[in-house]
């Protein structure tokens, strides 16, 4: 049975996708309704008639560019059996991320954290629970390797992510201020020794 979109949620999907790079790179703060007008090549009134107001496309593009980044590191995963060959996926994909089109402006995540962190609740809300999207799945990555005798016993699963993610949005941080990927890349390398260390 085929999915068919009726013509406004057609136009609903149409603005997401092409708002979803200009609030990434500009914020929340920083993107405006010309911005949005611009990126769609659709009138105010247009962009109004199928959102509330700039904070429901907001919340919108962020479900979409963290499902976006989700389903591509998770096609990657999918993709090998072994849990330490699963967690690396991260330090691989990360390592490259100034040169993933999508990547460029940085990860929704941190972007929208440290933007929206006292000024916009709701989105603030939308990054936390991301972080615990994200943390889960590291944790459940590392049980399940620990269980199959892939992964030292002794590992800690909620360290490891922590140690994950925190290594990731610090060095992203870093190459997107900078505009280069040294830094990322000691980190990635550092990321890849740690993983491979729990392997047994």
């Amino acid at each position: 049975m085929y999915n068919i979109l009726s013509k406004s949620e057609r136009t609903k999907q149409f603005i997401i996708e092409k708002t979803a790079p200009v609030f990434n790179a500009k914020g929340y703060a920083g993107t405006s309704l010309t911005d949005l007008s611009e990126a769609t090549g659709l009138t105010k009134g247009s962009i109004y008639g199928n959102f509330e107001n700039k904070d429901e496309v907001a919340l919108a593009v962020f479900d979409y560019n963290f499902k976006k980044i989700t389903d591509y590191i998770k096609e990657k995963i999918i993709s090998r059996e072994n849990a330490v060959e699963r967690l690396l996926v991260y330090p691989e994909v990360y390592r490259n991320f100034l040169k993933i089109a999508f990547l460029k402006t940085g990860c929704p995540i941190l972007n929208t954290a440290t933007e929206a962190d006292d000024t916009h609740p709701a989105l603030r809300e939308k990054a936390a629970e991301a972080l615990n999207y994200w943390k889960k799945a590291l944790e459940n990555q590392v049980k399940r390797g620990i269980e199959r005798k892939e992964i030292k016993e002794n590992t800690d699963p909620t360290q490891l992510a922590v140690i994950i993610m925190s290594l990731i949005e610090g060095a992203v941080m870093q190459a997107k201020v900078s505009g280069r990927s040294k830094e990322l890349i000691i980190a990635m390398d550092f990321l890849d020794t740690t993983i491979r260390n729990t392997g047994r």
